[in-house]
């Protein structure tokens, strides 16, 4: 069965977008797409952006079994970036004590971190 990095890339293979057109509209680089080709499990956002550009809906390549696991299909443990700055409540730890929840918790803060810091890159010295 393929990862989820291997469904997102067949289902841009199958759009017919160039990957360059997807990485400047992602304000990505070309390695950074390939790295997440490989990637097991891929962020909800992440693949949203993607699924817009080449109008595909992932919801339906995803089984039962990864949708109930996966952090591509629980959007709820996604916070929005306001103004580029987390507030200082999403900074604070979750009560959760779900170890794996928590962890996912993180994971999307630190990837919504990472975008909002490539989003501020961009401003700044523009895209290449």
């Amino acid at each position: 069965m393929p990862h989820q990095g291997e469904i997102l890339q067949e289902a841009i293979k199958n759009s017919g977008i160039s990957i360059t057109r997807i990485v400047d509209e992602l304000g990505i680089t070309r390695p950074t797409i390939y790295r997440k080709f490989k990637e097991d499990t891929l962020d909800y956002n992440f693949v949203k952006r993607v699924g817009d550009i080449i109008g595909h809906n992932f919801s339906e390549d995803f089984t039962d079994l990864q949708q109930g696991v996966l952090p591509l299909v629980s959007p709820s443990v996604t916070q929005p970036v306001l103004q580029g700055v987390m507030p200082k409540q999403l900074v604070s730890q979750s009560s959760d004590t779900d170890p794996i929840k928590q962890l996912l918790a993180l994971q999307t803060k630190y990837i919504a971190l990472l975008e909002a810091y490539n989003e501020l890159l961009l401003k700044v010295y523009g895209p290449k």
